[in-house]
């Protein structure tokens, strides 16, 4: 199933980042990532971090790609943290547009977090058993696809 809902690559913020179109707070930069401070932060130092290559989201990003980009969130991470002097980081992503995603060019959020009474936790469904296991098995079904 492709959620992809991308635009042109000439339309993305990020790539318009990525080629300095855009003056932003870059904090960190290598061959494959860029990170820079949200424009709309949720706190205090939140930070984006993208990989250089344009792909909307978890969908269409190849391991070699997300593997980069992880190790720059797990590289940065502490710093976000301390700069600000957070206890704690909330590592955020979000991947289609049902899901919150606004910008259609993979990216993960650090929000440093300071007490975790200032962030509101996802609210919590019933699940019956039943349904739990109907669903685990449709999942194992297409991961062995």
């Amino acid at each position: 199933m492709n959620t992809d809902t991308s635009e042109s690559t000439q339309d993305c913020i990020f790539d318009k980042i990525i080629s300095r179109e855009i003056p932003k707070s870059i904090l960190y930069e290598d061959e494959y990532t860029l990170a820079f401070l949200d424009i709309a932060p949720n706190s205090l130092g939140h930070t984006l971090v993208i990989p250089k290559k344009h792909v909307t989201n978890i969908f269409d990003v190849d391991p070699e790609t997300l593997s980069h980009t992880m190790e720059t969130v797990r590289k940065i991470a502490p710093a976000v943290r301390d700069s600000v002097g957070a206890h704690g980081v909330h590592i955020n992503s979000n991947h289609g547009a049902e899901a919150g995603q606004v910008v259609f060019h993979l990216h993960f959020h650090i929000i440093p977090r300071h007490t975790r009474g200032n962030y509101e936790f996802w609210p919590k469904v019933e699940v019956s058993e039943e349904q739990a296991k109907e669903t685990a098995q449709k999942i194992r079904k297409l991961l062995n696809n």
